[in-house]
């Protein structure tokens, strides 16, 4: 299997009331967080942002629906994740998308990804996350700002 690329997209689904779309990672369970995945060779980081609603999620969405915050974070990988990166990469560059969807969406889980999924308002999300950058991207997400719900 090929290395990650160090690029990221970190996508808030988020309902008109901005509840907030959590999943619960299958391989560390009790770790909630909004739609993420590394950019595929090739791709814009938009069509990661698509991609990966769509394989985390099952939601196929329209490109124009994703909204670009323009807004990017640059962290440190996680040890026990740096396995998947090439050798030496330690950091990683995260893109912030969000989506806005109805909370009554047919959400499908990838089984191998993720063991469950929950809406909550967004002050308990960003409680929820155990990402720094996603849960300030949730505190972010307020319909008066630069990075308005819809």
């Amino acid at each position: 299997m090929p290395h990650k690329l160090p690029r990221s997209v970190l996508v808030l689904i988020h309902s008109p009331e901005l509840d907030i779309l959590l999943l619960e990672r299958a391989s560390h369970p009790g770790f909630w967080q909004s739609v993420t995945g590394s950019q595929e060779g090739g791709e814009t980081l938009l069509q990661t942002a698509q991609r990966e609603v769509a394989e985390e999620t099952g939601l196929a969405v329209a490109p124009h629906r994703l909204r670009d915050w323009g807004l990017s974070n640059r962290y440190e990988i996680y040890p026990l994740w740096r396995h998947r990166y090439a050798p030496g990469v330690t950091h990683n560059t995260e893109h912030v998308f969000s989506l806005c969807v109805a909370r009554d969406s047919a959400i499908r889980l990838a089984p191998d990804e993720h063991l469950a999924w929950r809406w909550l308002d967004r002050h308990a999300a960003a409680r929820a996350v155990f990402s720094w950058s996603n849960r300030d991207a949730i505190l972010m997400l307020d319909c008066r700002g630069p990075y308005a719900a819809g």
